[in-house]
């Protein structure tokens, strides 16, 4: 009997949502779910295209990087997943794209502004960017790196990693995560959607403004806050 079934199956329906939604091209991004009591998470192999996959091909990883169970090599961003794992106990997948508006954000090295009521339904700040990774780190073990790059942006800025559920890397592109590896995948979505409809409002208007405040609370609230009233009981 395999144990990891479940998990293989979770990390592979996420991985095929991706293309679906319009989020990756060939194998550009990948999806993980994690298991915290068993310690692992299981993720896309590395360099295999979307329509190849199944679900047994999903490798089975530690929280610190080493394959527990697979044949293939798992993604090469499996150390920012495992970084992330084991310093955000709460978060159960993990989504890497290289969705257009949200990786040209990233390639801007700009935040992406909250100046509508949907990216307020979600955040009540602007997408953070990190800035690009500083030489020493990319000539060390990058991509475990770039798991600490999250980790240190998100403390630089004083964020909740459970209300802020995506970042934008400065010059390469999006992360997201949530409680299940489900929800990381709708932030993906989300992120893209609110980069691409804040770089249409810029065209139309440069000099448009953020949402205001009162607007942001409002959205946020009716969703997330104490007495939420958005969907059904």
């Amino acid at each position: 009997m395999n144990k990891y079934k479940d998990l293989q199956e979770a990390a592979y329906k996420a991985n095929m949502q991706l293309p679906k939604l319009g989020l990756v091209w060939f194998t550009f991004g990948n999806a993980s779910a994690a298991d915290h009591d068993q310690a692992v998470f299981a993720i896309k192999p590395s360099g295999i295209p979307y329509a190849e996959l199944t679900p047994n091909q999903m490798v089975i990883v530690d929280f610190d990087g080493k394959v527990v169970e697979g044949a293939l090599r798992p993604s090469s961003d499996t150390k920012t997943h495992a970084v992330l794992y084991k310093h955000w106990e709460d978060i159960g997948g993990i989504v890497h794209t290289h969705s257009t508006y949200g990786t040209a954000w990233a390639q801007a090295q700009k935040d992406i502004p909250i100046m509508g009521t949907t990216h307020a339904d979600h955040l009540t700040v602007d997408i953070p960017c990190s800035p690009p990774m500083p030489d020493i780190m990319i000539q060390g073990d990058y991509e475990y790196k770039t798991g600490f790059q999250i980790l240190n942006e998100f403390e630089k800025r004083g964020y909740s990693h459970l209300e802020v559920e995506m970042i934008l890397i400065g010059n390469h592109a999006p992360f997201t995560w949530g409680e299940t590896v489900e929800k990381a995948v709708y932030n993906s979505a989300v992120l893209e959607q609110c980069a691409h409809m804040a770089y249409l409002a810029l065209q139309i208007n440069p000099e448009a403004p953020r949402l205001k405040e009162a607007l942001i609370k409002k959205h946020y609230d009716r969703k997330h806050g104490s007495d939420a009233y958005y969907g059904q009981e």
